[in-house]
C-alpha cells in the first residue's frame, strides 16, 4: 500500500495512492488508517495536495553521521568521525513539513543545508524490540529532508537547535509499505539542488542499519505508532564543500528516492512574526 494523506478542496483525508488517483480511507487518525477500508469513488491526483502522512508525529528522531562518507565529510563542521556507537538527537514536531511545502531559510542564520534521507514510520508500539523482529513494528518507509541550521547545530552538544527549525522535516510523499519494495537495502537516495546532483548511495550503505537504529532506541523508550525516524544521509551536504555550499532563497532541493517516489521544497525567507497564544 501507499500511503498518502491529502487536501482536497480543503478536507484532509487519508487514502491509497493507486496510479493517478487518491482511493479515499474511512480513517481520521494516522494508527486507523493502516487497516482502514476504501471509503468512496478515487480522486484524480490534480484535485489534491499532498500533506505529510503523519500530521504531528510523537516523535521526529534523527541518526547523525549514518554513512561513512558523510562521517568523513562531517569533520569539518561538527568534529566527529565514523561512530562506533549510534549518535541520536530530536527534531522539534513543529519541524514536520508537507513533501512540497517551502522550507524556511531562518532569519537567525545563513548556515541552511540539506540532508536527502530515508524515512521510517512506526507502525505499532515497540520497546526492547530485538534487530531481527524490528521491521513488525514499521508501516512503512517514505522520502525525507532533514535541513540542518550548521552554526546552530555547532553550538548545541546534541545539535537539537541546529535540527529541529520549523519547517525543517518535510517528508512523504506516500508511506510505503515494505512489501511495496523489492530490496529495502537497494534504493538509492539522490538530493538535488535546483537540478545539480549533491548525493547519491543506496541504503546497504549505512553504518548502522534500520534494525539495529530499532534496536537501539527501544532499548531506551517505547516508539509508538506515528513515530518518525530519519536514518542518516549521504555525503554531499552544502557543509562538506569549500567554500560551503548554503542554501538561499528561491533554491528548490529536490529528494528522491527509488520506488518511494520524491519531495521538492523550495526555499524561502522566515516570515519572523511574532506568535503568542
Amino acid at each position: 500500500m501507499r500511503l498518502v494523506r491529502v487536501n482536497c478542496a480543503g478536507v484532509k483525508k487519508f487514502g491509497k495512492l493507486e496510479g493517478d488517483f487518491v482511493i479515499p480511507l474511512d480513517a481520521s487518525g494516522f494508527e486507523a488508517a493502516l487497516t482502514a477500508a476504501e471509503s468512496g469513488p478515487p480522486i484524480p491526483l490534480a484535485q489534491v495536495e499532498f500533506l505529510s502522512p503523519v500530521e504531528r508525529p510523537g516523535k521526529i528522531l534523527g541518526i547523525g553521521v549514518n554513512y561513512a562518507a558523510h562521517a568523513a565529510e562531517s569533520v569539518s563542521f561538527v568534529d566527529t568521525k565514523k561512530p562506533e556507537v549510534q549518535k541520536w538527537f530530536n527534531k522539534q514536531v513543529t519541524a514536520a513539513n508537507n513533501p512540497y511545502a517551502d522550507v524556511h531559510l531562518p532569519k537567525v542564520s545563513e548556515q541552511l543545508d540539506y540532508e536527502g534521507e530515508l524515512v521510517v514510520v512506526i507502525g505499532k508500539r515497540g520497546r526492547h524490540v530485538p534487530a531481527e523482529r524490528a521491521f513488525e513494528i514499521v508501516a512503512g518507509v517514505c522520502v525525507g529532508g532533514d535541513y540542518s541550521v550548521r552554526d546552530w547545530q555547532r553550538a548545541s552538544q546534541t545539535m537539537i537547535m541546529g535540527k529541529g527549525f520549523d519547517t525543517h522535516a518535510p517528508f512523504g510523499p506516500a508511506l510505503v509499505t515494505l512489501d511495496e519494495i523489492d530490496d529495502l537495502s537497494a534504493l538509492e537516495v539522490r538530493t538535488f539542488v535546483n537540478g545539480e546532483l549533491r548525493q547519491s548511495a543506496h541504503v546497504r550503505d549505512m553504518i548502522h542499519d534500520i534494525p539495529a537504529q530499532i534496536a537501539h532506541l527501544t532499548a531506551a523508550f517505547t516508539l509508538e505508532p506515528g513515530d518518525v525516524i530519519y536514518t542518516g544521509t549521504p555525503a554531499g551536504v552544502g557543509a562538506g564543500f569549500d567554500p560551503p555550499k548554503w542554501l538561499k532563497a528561491g533554491d528548490r532541493v529536490r529528494i528522491e528516492i527509488d520506488q518511494l517516489g520524491h519531495i521538492e521544497n523550495r526555499i524561502v525567507p522566515e516570515p519572523g512574526t511574532t506568535v503568542i497564544g
